[in-house]
């Protein structure tokens, strides 16, 4: 019998691994309908589903290893985040997911309220929080759908040998900002910003990318708190919000 791992875990949905298997437990079930269909839909390497008994869906685990950990240095090689880059632009080159995203009026509004949030709970400083909004309202434009994951982390791509063998955890994939998911996918990891270009095949907009990092970092520092997650280690949410200073 194999030991079950407790990958994360938190009032509102928690994964465990037994062997191959993983088990993703979520008391929203439109997220693992998003989930199914997402990876059913996505034109890139995605884990195989199992079975689905709500509130469980089980998945295969993907070969291969995660590009690194935000707050660690990543060892992998220029041509992995290269590749991993490449993966993105033909994700977002694909025909748009049949659902909405997130609108922009919805996104600024939320901003506002978090930023006052963290200045009135004492979470963050002020002038900290103040700065980040002034850099996040790069990221506050219209911007043209593209089929997005929507929350990207380094941890959600796997490879092996430099190629990608699978992107997981798609409950928050949407017709996004392309933009959006290389910032999310280079949070913490700035310097690899470059390969991941590369790979990405086209330029981009600097300040955009600066202005999700600052966005998405305002956005989760509080809930990381309240979920027992530390986003004030070295490397990572807060110290990205610092870095803008």
């Amino acid at each position: 019998m194999d030991e079950v791992e407790v990958v994360v875990a938190h009032s509102e949905r928690t994964t465990l691994r037994v062997g191959d298997v993983f088990l993703k437990v979520d008391t929203d079930q439109s997220r693992i309908d998003v989930e199914v269909e997402a990876m059913a839909l996505a034109p890139v390497p995605t884990p195989e589903v199992l079975w689905r008994k709500p509130p469980v869906l089980a998945i295969a685990a993907v070969p291969g290893a995660t590009l690194g950990r935000l707050g660690e240095p990543s060892t992998s090689s220029p041509e992995a985040w290269a590749r991993a880059g490449a993966a993105i632009r033909k994700l977002h080159d694909a025909p748009l997911p049949p659902w909405p995203g997130r609108r922009l009026d919805e996104l600024t509004a939320e901003l506002d309220r978090e930023c006052e949030t963290l200045v009135a709970q004492g979470v963050l400083p002020a002038d900290l929080v103040t700065r980040n909004r002034r850099v996040a309202e790069a990221a506050l434009r219209p911007w043209t759908p593209a089929f997005t994951h929507g929350d990207l982390q380094i941890a959600h791509i796997f490879v092996e040998d430099d190629e990608v063998t699978g992107i997981i955890d798609w409950s928050e994939a949407n017709r996004g900002d392309p933009l959006y998911d290389l910032a999310t996918f280079t949070l913490g990891h700035e310097d690899r910003l470059g390969d991941v270009i590369a790979g990405y095949g086209t330029e981009v907009d600097l300040d955009v990318i600066r202005g999700w990092w600052s966005l998405r970092s305002l956005l989760v520092v509080r809930w990381l708190v309240e979920h027992g997650f530390d986003a004030f280690a070295p490397g990572c949410e807060v110290d990205v919000l610092r870095a803008r200073m």
